[in-house]
């Protein structure tokens, strides 16, 4: 994004040519913010560690055509769900391109993945058994809770540590693949979630270490050859003008140099290194585009807008920061003004107090920013106000890649019984 006279262009597409095309509220990207995001950092991790893949965490944007872009760059799929198998088979991926991450399968979920041919990327030891049950994945791997997290997000989102719900203690992980060889199970990869939207570099070495100090003990004891690590995602953006970036040269560097050290240590077969970020990849290379409804002055000033925690639930679900820019405003004058949807909950006022713009009017339109992560994914369609739009950008052009929903989406797969119809 980028300013010009106090007009805002995403891409070389000025916000005020997309409202005219498209409405508003909308989800805009920007491809080319994605690419150079992506290959910004596969260059900095395959430098130090040739024998490296990412996996794009579909979840956090699951827009098939931002998939393709990471598809088109190399990456696999990180899917968390039978469905985002199928959405990564839609874009033409499968088999050891995908990692199958579910948490507390039921049994549909293994049946599926197993037919699927992925990589079988197992939360826990106990969903081991069931799996067995069903067959055995050409490829499987566990996912290890090395006892620590870290999370700019909030702790609830920390996704390792003792309150995280996911992974296996260390004082299983040799058992679990145990169990598994003893299976006749040949091939095997392991993977970590280190934390969320992290921007100490010096973290990931420590969290990798802490994972080869559990990996490396499963080969002494068992002698298993790992063909692949995954060290999960976290790769952390800013979100305040305050708070600094990752730096993401050393994060690489320092995070290889530790990982070479611990498979010389542990005298391992040096496996492919892998790890699975997605907010760093479209999180600030995503847009919200809405528009001021009308202004009321009460007890407090507040900005009613069409963008509302049916649009955007992160700031309401985890306190989550976005900054607002109003397009046109070169003013400089600001005043403290709350911010608001237009749903019936007074969580819908998501913005409590900021200083905005002095001279925000209605039918004035705004950018919401860092939005390309967990964003359009969490929408929903509360009071009935349906999901908006998403567009991509590429240069000066942009294409409708999903379609705004309308009154038959509300009601897509409902049905009502003959009796109630009378």
């Amino acid at each position: 994004m980028k300013i010009k006279n106090g007009r805002i262009y995403i891409g070389d597409v000025p916000i005020v040519k997309l409202v005219e095309q498209y409405g508003t509220p909308i989800y805009v990207y920007d491809e080319k913010k994605i690419r150079q995001n992506y290959r910004k950092a596969y260059k900095a991790f395959s430098k130090y560690y040739p024998d490296f893949r990412f996996f794009y965490a579909i979840k956090a944007c699951n827009n098939p055509a931002i998939a393709s872009i990471m598809k088109s760059e190399g990456a696999g799929i990180d899917a968390a769900s039978v469905n985002e198998i199928l959405l990564a088979k839609y874009i033409g991926l499968g088999g050891e391109d995908v990692m199958f991450s579910g948490n507390f399968l039921s049994d549909d979920d293994i049946k599926q993945g197993l037919k699927s041919g992925v990589i079988f990327n197992l939360d826990d030891i106990s969903i081991l058994p069931r799996v067995l049950k069903y067959g055995k994945p050409k490829i499987l791997s566990f996912r290890v809770n090395p006892g620590y997290g870290r999370s700019n997000v909030g702790d609830f989102v920390t996704n390792a540590g003792p309150n995280a719900k996911f992974g296996i203690h260390p004082e299983q992980v040799i058992d679990a693949y145990a169990q598994a060889k003893a299976a006749g199970i040949k091939r095997f990869g392991a993977h970590m979630m280190p934390g969320s939207c992290i921007t100490d570099a010096d973290y990931f070495p420590f969290i990798t270490g802490l994972l080869m100090d559990i990996i490396g003990k499963v080969y002494k004891t068992l002698n298993i050859n790992f063909e692949f690590i995954d060290l999960g995602g976290g790769l952390g953006i800013p979100y305040r003008e305050n708070e600094e970036e990752l730096d993401l040269e050393k994060a690489a560097k320092k995070t290889a140099e530790i990982f070479s050290a611990k498979l010389r240590e542990y005298e391992m077969k040096p496996p492919r290194l892998m790890m699975e970020p997605a907010r760093y990849f479209v999180g600030n290379a995503g847009y919200i585009v809405g528009k001021v409804h009308s202004i009321k002055n009460s007890y407090k000033k507040i900005i009613g807008t069409d963008v509302g925690m049916n649009t955007i639930a992160r700031p309401v679900l985890y306190g989550a920061f976005h900054s607002i820019i109003f397009d046109g405003k070169k003013s400089k004058k600001t005043e403290k003004a709350g911010l608001c949807g237009q749903l019936c909950e007074n969580t819908d006022y998501w913005i409590k107090e900021r200083e905005f713009p002095i001279d925000v009017k209605e039918g004035d339109i705004f950018v919401v920013e860092n939005a390309g992560a967990y964003g359009f994914v969490m929408s929903y369609q509360y009071n009935g106000r349906l999901r908006p739009a998403e567009v991509l950008v590429n240069g000066n052009e942009s294409f409708i890649i999903r379609e705004k929903e309308n009154f038959k989406d509300l009601i897509a797969n409902t049905k009502i019984p003959k009796h109630l119809k009378k």
